[in-house]
């Protein structure tokens, strides 16, 4: 019998607090896999901001598509782009905007983009040490502005988080991320960044790619954090 089988039988994947004799946390790697199986959300560091590309994957016709949401606004200079579990995503979400709304109002200041990462972290990192409670089963990419760059992180389902140039979470995000590293450029615009993104789902979507289906935000190094509208999408879409 494989050992992974011998873990599940001997009940090592019942609690996010038990160690497998391997070491592992059987319930953190399920929450992993989750996220996996979420949409592709992709983030791009420009010359003039970061990009944040989202999936929302409408399964059924009748649901409304304006009614998905899949990019958060956490405050004037940071956005957010949760992929698995979508419940959780927001409830970290929430959190997140409730974190920056309390730094402004204590310190009359926005909260910079790693502080906060770091709270998401360090909450998602509680969860696998609760005794009674699961893991969040979601990644979260983290696009801001602060005094010194254009920043994108990725907080992990363990409470890790990284900073990437640019980079690709959920379903075929192997697929993905080659595709960026083969096409990223340090001094990328806007529109480069985008006509990128879009022909790389387009390349691993084929023939399943929708184009109304896919969100866009920016958020700018001047201006802050906007939704992009279809009509600006458009001539990216076509080529």
């Amino acid at each position: 019998m494989q050992p992974t089988m011998n873990h599940q039988m001997m009940g090592y994947d019942r609690s996010s607090t038990m160690f497998s004799p391997d070491g592992r946390l059987l319930q953190v790697e399920y929450a992993k896999k989750a996220v996996r199986q979420g949409t592709a959300c992709i983030g791009v560091c420009c010359k003039d901001g970061v990009l944040l590309v989202a999936d929302k994957r409408v399964i059924e016709k009748l649901v409304v598509p304006e009614s998905i949401q899949k990019i958060f606004q956490v405050d004037n200079h940071i956005a957010a782009a949760p992929t698995g579990y979508l419940m959780d995503g927001r409830v970290i979400v929430e959190r997140a905007q409730l974190i920056a709304q309390q730094h402004r109002i204590t310190y009359d200041s926005e909260i910079d983009v790693l502080s906060l990462v770091k709270e998401i972290a360090n909450l998602k990192q509680a969860y696998t040490q609760y005794g009674g409670a699961r893991p969040f089963g979601v990644s979260i990419l983290v696009a801001g502005i602060d005094e010194e760059s254009p920043q994108l992180f990725v907080t992990d389902v363990t409470g890790i988080y990284f900073r990437y140039k640019a980079t690709a979470v959920g379903e075929f995000d192997v697929e993905l991320k080659e595709l960026l590293e083969a096409g990223y450029k340090e001094d990328m615009s806007l529109d480069d960044a985008l006509n990128m993104v879009i022909n790389a789902l387009k390349k691993v979507y084929a023939k399943d790619f929708d184009a109304g289906k896919i969100d866009c935000a920016f958020v700018h190094q001047r201006t802050g954090f906007s939704l992009l509208d279809k009509t600006f999408m458009k001539k990216f879409i076509r080529k």
